[in-house]
């Protein structure tokens, strides 16, 4: 069994969806977490006091660099250091490709900064603290997508999920030695709140069409994999990228 006794984890994008089953996961696996958090307080809050350990909660806009810089302070102070730090906070905006420019590109940025700039400002804040301890754990939650596209109303989310991979990789290659690791998950087409509104679209028989098993990825089926790239066991297949999408992508 995974143990991961004393060991403290950033988590960011807890309070639902794959962040929650990530950080219960960890948890069971004796992991304490800290929840970070956009606007849903009560949601985090709850999470939090469910969870068995030592865990605290953290809200941040992800979108604005200052709250990036306090979010990784704050946990600093609380905890003391930080092993491993799991960018999973993501957001997926609709933007036609019909829409006009300006609106276009609003959803274009606010997408990338959310879900690849805030990440990679994130490595980069905690990077000098982990050389410094020789010892730290980037997992990146990226997507399918990043392989093999989306519609063209998600070209930002693809986009940014691609991103994600290229820094998983240039971190694991540029800091091996000082003895940080980095790894980024593929996740296909996942039921939660944030695909709801493709559910909504498509509906649930096109998208199982696409998959090999009979069922929908849920948030539970990605938590184990997180739990054990968070252990350090994986410690020589740093650069992987591991897929987790029910067949429907096979690289």
């Amino acid at each position: 069994m995974v143990d991961l006794s004393g060991k403290n984890i950033l988590l960011t994008g807890a309070s639902r969806g794959i962040g929650s089953s990530i950080a219960k996961h960890l948890s069971a696996h004796g992991a304490s977490v800290a929840l970070h958090y956009h606007e849903n307080r009560p949601k985090a809050e709850k999470l939090a006091y469910e969870l068995a350990g030592n865990h605290t909660f953290v809200q941040a806009d992800l979108g604005k660099t200052e709250d990036i810089h306090r979010l990784t302070q704050e946990v600093l102070d609380y905890y003391g250091h930080i092993d491993v730090l799991i960018n999973n906070a993501g957001i997926a905006l609709s933007a036609p490709m019909e829409s006009d420019s300006l609106s276009w590109f609003a959803v274009w940025n606010r997408t990338l900064q959310v879900n690849l700039s805030a990440a990679a400002l994130l490595c980069q804040q905690l990077m000098p603290h982990f050389i410094d301890r020789r010892s730290g754990i980037i997992i990146n939650i990226s997507s399918r997508a990043a392989f093999r596209g989306d519609t063209s109303d998600y070209a930002a989310y693809a986009s940014s999920k691609a991103g994600l991979l290229a820094l998983t990789k240039t971190l694991a290659r540029a800091y091996g030695k000082q003895g940080i690791t980095a790894f980024s998950l593929a996740p296909g087409f996942t039921e939660t709140d944030m695909a709801q509104d493709f559910i909504d679209r498509y509906g649930i028989d096109r998208i199982k069409e696409g998959i090999a098993l009979p069922e929908l990825t849920k948030p539970e089926d990605i938590a184990p994999t997180v739990t054990f790239l968070a252990s350090g066991l994986a410690r020589h297949a740093t650069g992987t990228t591991i897929d987790l999408n029910a067949g429907s992508y096979m690289r």
